[in-house]
């Protein structure tokens, strides 16, 4: 008799550790691994209802007592851009983007490590080699790309490890030159991507999680049209965060 490998995801849960966005809080995950065989499918499902991918897994917080990390994307049919989104847009007009697919080089390697080494040396990924950032682009069973951004003289400014979903554009991992002349090179390429998303004809633009209380997630309540995961549900950012406590909703419906 033969056995086939089911597409059902079995998930697991992470051990609590210390939690990376809120001081005194720990952090659980629930994941499940991507297999070739399930790989599109299982990532366009669960991205829809709150997961992220970090390589050839998905997870999504299932900590005990904080429900604070919340999935958020942008409707692309809601943004509206602000005036000084237009003046970003206006003064990195010389900015452009390649959409490559999956292959590392010393070149992004050499920004990668210029980035974590500026922007989170006490980071997950602080440290890493060569071969394991390569096992992080090129190792993967979804459709991904990566989206490099340079000037006009070719020099390599910023970069974003982007999943091709069914309904959208996934940013899962960016980084970028901190210390160039060009302005917030972050919020640039988050509203280049909700440019190529309306371009492509895709609904939304996933950005990972957005953390009340957190210095580091602020910026995402910046860009209208922004959604939250909750209880199941995509609300608006700006309705959920004025209105409701974080502590009212339960981990699991």
């Amino acid at each position: 008799m033969r056995h086939s490998t089911s597409i059902i995801p079995q998930f697991f849960v992470t051990a609590s550790q210390k939690c990376p966005y809120l001081e005194n809080q720990k952090e659980r995950k629930l994941f499940t691994p991507i297999s070739k065989k399930n790989g599109d499918l299982i990532n366009n499902t669960l991205s829809k209802q709150g997961f992220r991918r970090s390589q050839n897994v998905l997870y999504r917080p299932a900590c005990t007592h904080c429900v604070a990390c919340l999935s958020a994307r942008i409707s692309t049919k809601k943004f509206i851009i602000s005036r000084s989104q237009k003046r970003l847009l206006k003064s990195n007009k010389f900015i452009f983007r390649e959409c490559n697919h999956t292959k590392a080089n010393m070149e992004q390697f050499n920004l990668f490590t210029k980035y974590i080494d500026t922007r989170h040396k006490d980071g997950g990924m602080s440290g890493m080699d060569y071969s394991e950032y390569k096992t992080m682009i090129e190792e993967t069973f979804v459709n991904t790309r990566l989206m490099h951004y340079r000037n006009k003289e070719g020099e390599l400014l910023g970069t974003c490890l982007t999943d091709i979903l069914d309904d959208g554009l996934s940013m899962v991992y960016s980084f970028y030159n901190s210390t160039a002349k060009y302005k917030s090179l972050g919020t640039y390429m988050i509203l280049d991507h909700i440019k190529f998303a309306q371009e492509t004809k895709q609904a939304y633009v996933y950005l990972g999680y957005w953390v009340k209380g957190s210095l580091k997630m602020d910026y995402k309540a910046s860009f209208s049209g922004t959604e939250v995961f909750v209880k199941n549900n995509w609300v608006p950012l700006k309705n959920f965060s004025n209105k409701v406590s974080i502590s009212c909703y339960p981990i699991f419906r």
